[in-house]
């Protein structure tokens, strides 16, 4: 059964408490930080030093990472004290932003693809935080911690499940925390969903639909949005469900995966693939110059790995399931599809939030969550909302950077952690998986060696 105890107990006693010292300094976690109080090595609830300031290494200052530098150098006790990319423009446009912040210029790392390297090498970092195209992900968050740097990544953290080891692996032998930074975790309406289940409105958590659905076609079939079009590249070569963690990271944190349940068996299966070529040839026959003729032109006929539509299914140690989408080469709003549902109701975000609680609901009737969602507005929303207003993505984007740094600076565990960051981001090689052997089952690997038993409180219900 879910947890019910503990997370009720954290949200009344560690929340409450949090919410009275959010303005006026650092509430103690309830994690430990004696090695002697943990198993050995493992990065559960294992607090890092406390230090009053957190030094960033930037990586990757594109579409996301530009938002990230502009996040970080709002959150107190942080200073970004070098920057990387492979093209210059990017480096000195980051320079710029944390000179006009007023902190001290940076130094800059544009020797190509591995300059970050020597960055590792180099500078006196706390952090090394990476918003780079997916395959340096990991190889960047390696770097940082076999340097004996704390790293972050945007989502996805790696690729393969033997990239997803090698993290784990590193994380624990080098006493690094490596985070995933997931910032669809603090959307208001998830951790809204959150609360309501810490609350138990739900009762027990039974099955929840996820995913990306999201119409990329114009930014894949792009020369510079995504940076040697990498996107594109994914998508030629890879066929499964290549982003789950927008979905599956919130939906994660619902049912408590690592927390005393853990993902067990997965199956995928995709459509076939004509939506990139159907758009190619639409924008090659609207071209008006020779240029975007000879560049539409090339994608036409191209050959896509990837389905139009992944549809993923999994199914959990506790015997929860979770379906979850991968949908961005057709035409389409965009949607999460974020659906809980438990013993005692269910709640669904997309495409309008409603909300069916049994007993309080009318009849079989769905309501509109707009008359919940301010009584059951996440503490960590509720005391962040406005520090958070005009970051990216509604302001969920500052909300983890916030979280993150002030986990470092004050000691506490991170709300994401390295088996989290990798049990999600594995969905994409075990899909892949699943659909070459013919949509068969593929078991989870237990990053958690099996710890995944002991029941744990999430961070964003320990403290504010």
């Amino acid at each position: 059964m879910t947890n019910q105890w503990s997370r009720r107990h954290f949200l009344k006693t560690g929340l409450s408490t949090g919410l009275g010292m959010a303005a006026g300094g650092a509430l103690l976690s309830g994690c430990s930080s004696s090695l002697s109080q943990r198993s050995s090595g493992s990065m559960m609830d294992w607090n890092p030093q406390a230090k009053d300031l957190i030094k960033v290494g930037f990586v990757g200052i594109g579409n996301q990472g530009s938002g990230h530098v502009n996040n970080l150098l709002k959150v107190p006790g942080c200073q970004i004290t070098a920057v990387c990319d492979i093209r210059p423009q990017r480096v000195e446009w980051a320079k710029a932003q944390v000179v006009k912040a007023g902190f001290p210029e940076p130094k800059g790392y544009t020797q190509g693809d591995l300059d970050y390297e020597r960055m590792c090498e180099q500078e006196d970092l706390d952090l090394v935080y990476n918003a780079a195209p997916w395959r340096w992900h990991a190889p960047i968050c390696l770097a940082a911690m076999n340097h004996g740097i704390h790293a972050a990544s945007e989502v996805n953290i790696a690729l393969s499940v033997e990239d997803c080891w090698k993290l784990v692996k590193t994380s624990e032998k080098t006493q690094k925390h490596c985070v995933m930074q997931e910032n669809c975790c603090y959307d208001s309406t998830e951790m809204v969903v959150m609360n309501m289940i810490n609350q138990g409105l739900f009762g027990e958590v039974m099955h929840g639909e996820c995913g990306y659905l999201h119409d990329l076609r114009g930014l894949k079939v792009h020369p510079t949005v995504y940076q040697g079009m990498w996107r594109l590249h994914q998508s030629i070569k890879r066929n499964g469900n290549l982003y789950p963690t927008h979905g599956i990271g919130p939906m994660a944190w619902c049912m408590d995966i690592n927390r005393g349940d853990a993902f067990d068996t997965l199956v995928s299966m995709s459509t076939k693939s004509i939506g990139l070529n159907e758009f190619a040839e639409q924008k090659l026959s609207e071209a008006k110059t020779d240029k975007d003729k000879a560049f539409y032109s090339q994608w036409v006929d191209q050959v896509y790995a990837l389905g139009d539509v992944n549809i993923t299914l999994i199914k959990t140690k506790k015997g929860k399931t979770i379906i979850c989408k991968h949908d961005t080469n057709l035409p389409r709003p965009y949607s999460r599809d974020f659906l809980v549902q438990g013993s005692k109701g269910l709640i669904r975000k997309y495409p309008s939030e409603k909300i069916h609680i049994e007993g309080l609901s009318q009849g079989h009737n769905w309501e509109d969550m707009a008359k919940y969602n301010k009584e059951y507005e996440h503490p960590v929303w509720k005391a962040m909302k406005e520090r958070a207003q005009g970051a990216g993505h509604g302001g969920m984007d500052y909300i983890e950077d916030y979280r993150l740094i002030t986990a470092l600076r004050t000691g506490r565990c991170p709300d994401i952690d390295v088996y989290d960051s990798v049990a999600w981001s594995a969905i994409i090689p075990l899909s892949e998986q699943s659909i070459n052997k013919g949509n068969a089952p593929v078991k989870f690997p237990d990053f958690t060696r099996g710890k995944w038993q002991e029941p744990r409180a999430l961070g964003i219900t320990q403290w504010v």
